[in-house]
Formats: structure tokens, C-alpha cells, sequence
């Protein structure tokens, strides 16, 4: 295992130290991405503020980079390039946020990615980060969890960095550990909280569906009722297993 560089520590323990008021709201993202993810790019190898002067074709890091996403025009906080062709994207939220919980930013990763046809991309507030595969199009209704790949906190970066390192880093790229990562994600079906996050979804679905059918069919039995609940939800996970698989 890789040594954790001396930088990343640092920064993990700056973030430790005064974690209350990073996470408190006020802390922005403009902030975060100097303070935290600008540094944590860096030392993956990202040449993130073009000191080499590259044409603007061939800069390394695109800082919110155009993406057409439906008929709007959208920009993810980083995009990380070789050669000019986007590898990556980096989306940031402030620490306030909640990475593993809210599905909101993982949607929003997640269509960026999908309508550039990159095969996974990162979403982090340093305290969190986490991976998604984005070759399947992703829905509102998904979970924080679908299409997530990796995840981690920022108090394990230690153990996990070498597997950071080995995929995102600049020279990973190069020597095509990416895109053997990549080949290898379309084998996972996101991490084990996916189904965790199902059955919390169906058990709210059966709540649901049982005081609807019961409000429209007062005399139906409680066996019978259960019954038609059980059947709506048989069905409804057998639409979302075949959509998953279209």
C-alpha cells in the first residue's frame, strides 16, 4: 500500500480540526474546491492551474467546463483531460452537503457525465467521495446509491489512496489503468447500499399502495389487501429490473 502523501494528510487533518465549521453551511464551494479539492488534484498529478501554459485545447483541467446537457448548457467543477479528451469529471459540493444520502448531486454528476459519454466520474466535498459509474441514464427517482462505485470519508483517504491513486491520478491515465477501471465497473451494479436504499424504497411503497387501494376498496379483507399490495410491488420491481437491464 502506497504512504498517503504528506499534502493529502495534511489537508485531512486541517479538515478534522476545524470540521464544525467546514460542515456548518456557511463554508462554500468556491472555497472547498481552493482550500481542499484544488490541492487534492494536484497531488493525483493534474497540472490544475495550467503551470505548464498549454494551449487552452490541451489544458489538463477545464474549471466548469461546458456540457450540453438536454438543451441546456451545464458546467461540471472540473474536467479532467488528456490530450484535450475529457477522462473525467469532478463535481463538487460544499461539506454541508450530504454525499452518501442526498440523490440530488449524484443525479446531477450523473447526467453531466452520461451526456458527455464519460464512463464514470467523481463527486466529493472532500469529506465525502464517491464514484459513479455513468454509462446508464440516470433518473430522478434514482437513489444517492444507484451507479455508485466507490465511496469513502475523508478519515479514510489513508487506507484508500492507492486505490485513488492508481485510477484518477494523471499517470494512471496514461498508462491505462482508467480505462481497464472503467471495463471492470460495467461488472458492478453500484455499492451495497443499493440495496439497502431498495428495500427502504419498497417498504415506503407499501405504506403507500396500502392506503390507496384500501381507500378505493373499503371491503376489501386485510388478507386481500395485503395481497394486492404485494402484487403492485412484484410488479413495479419487475418494470425497474427491466428498465435497468434496457
Amino acid at each position: 500500500m502506497a504512504a498517503i502523501p504528506k499534502k493529502i494528510q495534511a489537508l485531512v487533518e486541517r479538515f478534522e480540526e476545524q470540521k464544525d465549521s467546514y460542515t456548518s453551511g456557511k463554508y462554500n464551494e468556491t472555497l472547498l474546491r481552493q482550500d481542499f479539492l484544488n490541492p487534492f488534484l494536484k497531488e493525483l498529478g493534474w497540472d490544475v492551474d495550467n503551470t505548464q501554459g498549454h494551449a487552452e485545447a490541451y489544458r489538463e483541467v477545464i474549471h466548469e467546463d461546458a456540457v450540453k446537457v438536454g438543451t441546456a448548457t451545464k458546467a461540471p467543477d472540473y474536467s479532467c483531460r488528456i490530450g484535450g479528451i475529457r477522462k473525467f469529471f469532478v463535481e463538487a459540493k460544499k461539506p454541508s452537503v450530504s454525499i452518501r444520502g442526498d440523490p440530488a448531486p449524484a443525479y446531477q454528476l450523473r447526467r453531466y457525465a452520461w451526456s458527455a459519454k464519460l464512463p464514470i466520474s467523481i463527486l466529493t466535498d472532500f469529506e465525502e467521495f464517491a464514484v459513479y459509474d455513468c454509462r446508464q441514464k440516470p433518473k430522478p427517482t434514482d437513489s444517492a446509491a444507484i451507479s455508485r462505485i466507490f465511496y469513502c470519508t475523508y478519515d479514510q483517504y489513508a487506507e484508500h489512496w492507492n486505490h485513488i491513486q492508481s485510477i484518477f491520478s494523471k499517470d494512471a491515465i496514461l498508462k491505462g489503468s482508467f480505462d481497464a477501471y472503467a471495463e471492470e465497473a460495467t461488472k458492478k451494479r453500484g455499492t451495497a447500499e443499493v440495496d439497502d436504499e431498495f428495500l427502504k424504497e419498497i417498504e415506503s411503497w407499501r405504506d403507500l399502495l396500502a392506503k390507496t387501494i384500501a381507500l378505493r376498496n373499503p371491503k376489501l379483507t386485510e388478507k386481500e389487501l395485503n395481497y394486492a399490495v404485494q402484487k403492485t410491488i412484484d410488479r413495479i420491481i419487475f418494470l425497474r429490473i427491466c428498465e435497468d437491464r434496457a
